[in-house]
């Protein structure tokens, strides 16, 4: 199934991410834990990072959700609902850490795997990884959003590397308050952290399987 691989990004106004990156240290960061996959697994040859879950009746939710609305209006017109899980990933990304290659939409028939022309990566590796939902569920996640909360001074590496279905890579901005949104069946990665540490809140948001 083709699907688009459009991304879109925005800088939030300065005084909310500094509220927020306030309130995120102030009751989030001592719940860190180590990043499971969607199994419920932790596998550190995929994912190495730690984060907290917030609610989606935290006040952050309902500000990104109308970034989420505008893009969507903008660029891509899928019939969205909700966040999935009703919460937002708070994650964190040491020295050393990273997340291989993966994609976040959900039902396993809708991928192939992808070479990647640049580097000759293939997405068949057993280090990367897919994010499956339940195969008889009614919803799968269309857009996932990252929203950069780390000043870009504040660490080297870990940037966030998306690939398109021809296989061209795209380097997300890593200026603090930028929002992307993508298309969750879009390969991406987190690149390894090779000095300092990188914050972001990441959130998928769910609609009805793709007709």
């Amino acid at each position: 199934m083709a699907y688009q691989t459009i991304w879109y990004f925005t800088d939030l106004p300065k005084d909310i991410i500094k509220t927020l990156g306030e309130d995120l240290s102030d009751n989030f960061d001592l719940t860190m834990g180590d990043s499971k996959l969607l199994e419920d697994q932790v596998n550190k040859k995929i994912r190495n990072s730690q984060n907290a879950w917030i609610s989606s009746e935290h006040w952050i939710a309902g500000f990104l959700w109308h970034y989420v609305n505008k893009a969507n209006r903008d660029n891509f017109l899928y019939d969205l609902t909700h966040i999935d899980g009703e919460n937002l990933q708070y994650t964190k990304y040491g020295e050393g850490q990273y997340y291989n290659w993966h994609n976040d939409a959900g039902i396993a028939q809708y991928y192939k795997p992808f070479n990647n022309k640049t580097s000759g990566e293939s997405f068949n590796d057993q280090n990367n990884h897919i994010d499956l939902l339940r195969r008889n569920s009614e919803m799968v996640r269309k857009l996932s959003f990252t929203l950069q909360l780390s000043h870009p001074d504040d660490y080297e590496g870990g940037n966030v590397e998306l690939i398109d279905e021809a296989g061209k890579n795209y380097i997300a901005p890593r200026q603090r308050g930028t929002m992307i949104l993508f298309d969750s069946r879009t390969q991406h990665r987190v690149n390894k952290v090779t000095k300092g540490e990188r914050k972001s809140i990441v959130g998928w948001v769910l609609g009805p399987r793709w007709k």
